[in-house]
């Protein structure tokens, strides 16, 4: 039997109590898969009067997470307080000062702080699992740093966030607005009360910085990735992509080419075949391309207390185990700069829909402007209008540079019978 993994759990949330039941639950399974015993032997938590339905009597208790991290005889430390700063980034920097190793289920402080992090514990010989922090109970982490480990990966796309695909799916099955289903997704406990991380993109902007770090050998670069969110996205639009064959995702998607890496989260239309296309609810989804392996598709649960909690136990069945990988797949000094390429230089297909007044001349302005810009229209939607409504006008666009589209569409806002924002989405027919 090997030596006993003493546990210092920070963080008793929804996340942090399934974490300690699971530990004590099956105490016993764990012994015969890691040859070691797994034990929880301090805590720490905002509020010790708190009910938990959890026994706390045979662990010492931590009003103060960072002196717990510092002094406990723990020899890891599971941190699952979040935020990228404060309680969470001085827990980890005091483990590691001490000797321990870490897991976290932390994607926001290993997307800012993972570098200085990773260069802390390859200094001290010590590990960082985080497969809890990136698509819950789908072993993505795994996947990326032992079994593609022969791989060149240059590729990935995947749905990172389950709460925007909740959003998504219930917007197209029930033609519903966006505000509608947020609030619906509120209530059933899908979205937080301050949902922004999730509904703008930079949820699943952490988890892709990690990913590509892990995926090219660079450090995570999340201050230089282009976000965008799904407020804008309107039920409209979701009929007008069924209409054209395609489904909308929240999308992060990372490329190395010739002029560096380019990451992206954004709503991208993808062809309903596709078995990304059909991924919905609160599940996601990420698929890598290896030159040996050719591609690979995982779906699971992202979210939630028990797809979370087993990815922590399986960060922690490593060390039972023995078993201590470089942060983000080779050693600290390997690390690359990602070199970020501008998204402005790709070429792509594009969806633009504009409200436009139904007059003469309309067809005419926009015609002169994709002629200026260069951009050739593969096709075009008008739908009749209720007598002085404006008029839904959608174009989808053959390949063309992402800066002309862009340009075309600041002048599409100059118009004065354009009425609204003119609405853009990429269309990515994903052959990675």
């Amino acid at each position: 039997m090997n030596n006993p993994i003493k546990v210092a759990l920070c963080g008793l949330g929804t996340v942090g109590s399934a974490v300690f039941r699971l530990i004590n639950d099956k105490s016993e399974l764990f012994k015969r898969r890691f040859g070691a015993e797994i034990k929880i032997v301090a805590v720490s938590a905002r509020d010790k009067s708190k009910e938990r339905d959890i026994c706390l009597n045979d662990v010492a208790w931590f009003d103060d997470g960072i002196k717990m991290a510092r002094e406990s005889d723990a020899n890891v430390v599971v941190e699952l307080v979040g935020g990228s700063e404060g309680v969470a980034l001085e827990v980890c920097r005091a483990a590691l000062s001490t000797g321990k190793d870490i897991v976290t289920a932390n994607k926001a402080l290993l997307a800012v702080h993972g570098f200085d992090l990773a260069k802390q514990a390859d200094e001290g010989s010590r590990s960082i699992g985080y497969e809890a922090a990136v698509a819950g109970g789908i072993p993505l982490i795994k996947a990326l740093r032992e079994g593609l480990v022969c791989n060149e990966v240059q590729s990935l796309y995947g749905i990172l966030n389950g709460t925007s695909n909740f959003i998504l799916t219930e917007m197209r099955n029930k033609g519903l607005d966006f505000e509608t289903v947020l609030k619906d997704a509120q209530m059933l406990g899908y979205a937080e009360a301050d949902p922004e991380f999730d509904i703008n993109g930079v949820d699943a902007g952490h988890k892709l910085a990690l990913l590509t770090a892990l995926a090219f050998e660079t450090k995570p670069d999340f201050s230089s990735m282009s976000v965008e969110g799904i407020s804008n996205i309107s039920e409209l639009d979701i009929r007008f992509a069924d209409e054209l064959g395609y489904r909308i995702k929240l999308l992060g998607i990372a490329r190395r080419g010739p002029e560096g890496t380019q990451q992206s989260v954004r709503p991208c239309m993808i062809p309903k075949e596709l078995p990304m296309a059909n991924v919905d609810g609160v599940f996601n989804a990420i698929a890598f391309q290896g030159d040996d392996t050719g591609p690979v598709f995982l779906e699971g649960r992202g979210a939630g207390a028990g797809p979370t909690a087993s990815a922590v136990i399986a960060d922690l069945s490593d060390l039972a185990r023995g078993l201590r990988l470089p942060t983000f797949g080779v050693p600290i000094k390997e690390l690359k700069l990602g070199n970020p390429a501008s998204e402005d230089t790709a070429v792509g297909r594009f969806y633009v829909r504009l409200m436009v007044l139904d007059r003469p001349g309309v067809f005419a302005d926009v015609a002169a402007i994709l002629r200026e810009q260069d951009v050739s229209m593969e096709a075009i939607l008008q739908r009749t209008r209720a007598p002085g409504a404006p008029v839904p006008v959608v174009m989808t666009t053959h390949e063309v540079n992402q800066l002309a589209i862009k340009k075309a569409i600041d002048q599409f806002s100059s118009l004065d019978t354009v009425l609204e924002e003119p609405r853009m989405i990429k269309i990515e027919n994903l052959g990675l």
